[in-house]
């Protein structure tokens, strides 16, 4: 096992818990907006690459459909994630968001030579279970919406979870992209998410320099160099170590918001901390147990 790139994929998760707390601390700017800005700032990475080594371009060339899987996933996810936390309490829409690990569990086991066991079903219900808690508690900043905005970020968050995972899952087939690729998947985003700004939001700029930063940190780390990291992560290291480990993202998003003042430590939310990684860590034992087994 490749232990340094196991460790950089990690990074990204690490990275990824910060996702909720800077979106709450970036302001009112919509969602679009938000995108076209961060991927432009996480794609600089790539760009200071290319420049720099401007042979490794032609790793640009890959299939159309590999370009398809990780343009409308960077694309729709972030969409989606940025329009719940703009609509629901940010520590509700993060939770839900980051159902994600169980549904990675769940398809994972129904792929060629899997089989979806009793343990994946009891551990997606546990963490179903932890998403439906925070939405019978309402989270410090509830009044701050509307129940039609609320119910829009829940199923905003819920679709993105949906399409992380099936982005992660339909990328297994195109192994052999290297990471390069994923700087060509930034500028996309960035330049359809400014397209569909254009069109269909209304320019909002931040109005505190804190808002500045909250927007300069979300595009170098959880919408930057995050992906370049769990991607390297997941071709050269442990992945299915890294898979474990990725449950620890939502507890720390919301454990990062509760400290930043964005949500309140209740019983509810804080239970729904140890139900929703609980469940997709008992989902993804049945899969570690069976390759030990076998």
């Amino acid at each position: 096992m490749n232990m340094r790139a196991t460790s950089i994929g990690f990074s990204a998760i690490l990275m990824w818990s910060l996702l909720a707390l800077l979106t709450a601390a970036s302001g009112k700017m919509p969602p679009f907006q938000l995108s076209a800005i961060c991927f432009a700032i996480g794609s600089l990475p790539g760009i200071i690459l290319f420049i720099a080594r401007p042979e490794r371009l032609k790793l640009l060339k890959q299939p159309v459909a590999a370009w398809a899987t990780g343009i409308i996933g960077l694309f729709g996810y972030h969409f989606l994630y940025f329009t719940a936390l703009r609509n629901a309490p940010p520590a509700e829409a993060g939770m839900i968001a980051y159902l994600w690990p169980l549904f990675i569990v769940l398809g994972s086991a129904m792929l060629p030579g899997e089989r979806l066991r009793a343990v994946h079903i009891i551990g997606a219900l546990i963490g179903f279970a932890g998403a439906a808690l925070i939405l019978s508690g309402r989270v410090g900043g509830s009044e701050q919406f509307t129940d039609t905005q609320r119910y829009m970020g829940y199923a905003a968050a819920f679709a993105c979870a949906i399409t992380w995972a099936s982005y992660s899952l339909l990328s297994r087939r195109f192994g052999n992209v290297p990471t390069d690729a994923v700087t060509g998947f930034c500028l996309a985003t960035s330049i359809l998410s400014a397209i569909s700004h254009l069109f269909l939001e209304t320019t909002v700029w931040p109005t505190a320099s804190t808002e500045w930063l909250a927007i300069l940190g979300l595009g170098i780390f959880p919408v930057g160099l995050a992906f370049y990291a769990w991607d390297y992560g997941v071709k050269k290291g442990d992945i299915q170590l890294l898979g474990v480990a990725s449950y620890a993202a939502p507890v720390l998003s919301t454990l990062a918001l509760i400290a930043a003042g964005f949500a309140d430590a209740t019983w509810q939310v804080l239970l729904a901390c140890v139900l929703v990684p609980g469940g997709a860590l008992l989902a993804v034992s049945g899969t570690v147990f069976k390759k030990k087994a076998a």
